[in-house]
């Protein structure tokens, strides 16, 4: 079975930066992608972003394209997700999952962690 915990998520104004990160642990599957989706209120989970098990490979969805980095940490069991210019839509529970592959998909991935609240406000 596998852990996830996300970290990082607050309260800031539009136009500012969240790092929020997540962490592995327990035995799973090697190797792994690590993805990030999001759920704002109302609203179906969305893909952000994930990246490969290397870290070669990464996706993103178009609203956060070119705001949003991640990046995945040497130990290979953690994963970042800088926010920037941050804006009112990106509210949302922020959620880190890990899956056999880089998948744009919730379907993609086999573990969920409990996710973690970012707001924005305007």
């Amino acid at each position: 079975q596998v852990q996830l915990v996300e970290s990082g998520g607050g309260l800031v104004q539009a136009g500012g930066s969240l790092r929020l990160s997540c962490a592995a642990s327990g035995r799973t599957f090697s190797p792994y992608a690590m993805g990030w989706f999001r759920q704002a209120p109302g609203k179906e989970r969305e893909f952000v972003g994930c990246i490969s098990w290397s870290g070669g490979i990464t996706y993103y969805a178009d609203s956060v394209k070119g705001r949003f980095t991640i990046s995945r940490g040497n130990a290979k069991n953690t994963v970042a997700l800088q926010m920037n210019s941050l804006k009112p839509e990106d509210t949302a529970v922020y959620y880190c999952a890990v899956g056999r592959g880089p998948a744009l998909h919730g379907t993609g991935y086999d573990y969920w962690g409990q996710g973690t609240q970012v707001t924005v406000s305007s």
